[in-house]
């Protein structure tokens, strides 16, 4: 990144995420009652992959995303800001999302949702993981950044961790037998791989993972 060299390669670094707290909802994803999602207790995650034709091979168009956590479907919340009104990732939402935020549309300049699409169809190998960042603190993710930027600036609160949280030195240090476990990963059509009904048979601190 220092070098300026970020946007020059074949691989979109930023892509285009939904994430609530930076789209301007605060309350839908944090520990405990107040929060819609309650992330101290078990959840299922749900990620569904929408074609233009509503087959398998179509092109991709959207990904929509939604939660199931103590016996209820949680829809994934509305935009307030970047993208105002859109519930899901589409190639309207992440172009609005780029403009309103000020960030540059490497997602739209690689291609999109159709390239994103191309490269599933030949297969992938899906990662989860625990880790932390040597180069931007994980601030990206969950506290204000660019750092040097307001934090009234669209797009920039992304969290509540303060901007001096995550040095990689002090996290593998005071945290280094941290853990996540992730269970009961389901891959199916539309809406066959949950039951709101049935709750998860992970531990609180586990994520269920379907698609």
């Amino acid at each position: 990144d220092t070098s300026g060299d970020r946007y020059n390669g074949k691989c979109d670094k930023d892509g285009c995420d939904f994430a609530p707290f930076r789209l301007g909802n605060s309350t839908f994803f944090g520990p405990g009652s107040s929060f819609i999602l309650d992330t101290t207790k078990p959840m299922t995650v749900v990620t569904q992959f929408i074609t233009s034709d509503g087959t398998d091979s179509g092109e991709l168009v959207e990904i929509r995303r939604k939660y199931v956590q103590g016996g209820k479907v949680i829809e994934n919340p509305a935009a307030v800001s970047g993208g105002s009104g859109h519930v899901s990732i589409s190639e309207d939402f992440c172009s609005a999302a780029k403009k309103d935020f000020g960030d540059v549309d490497a997602f739209s300049q690689q291609g999109g949702l159709k390239a994103m699409g191309d490269a599933l169809e030949k297969g992938m190998v899906l990662v989860m993981s625990l880790w932390d960042d040597h180069a931007a603190h994980m601030l990206w993710l969950d506290s204000d950044y660019p750092t040097d930027q307001p934090s009234t600036k669209p797009g920039v609160a992304r969290g509540t961790c303060a901007t001096t949280s995550g040095d990689p030195d002090e996290v593998e240090k005071d945290h280094g037998d941290s853990s996540v476990a992730y269970c009961n990963l389901r891959v199916g059509d539309l809406d066959s791989t949950y039951d709101a009904s049935r709750a998860p048979s992970c531990s609180a601190g586990q994520m269920s993972v379907v698609v």
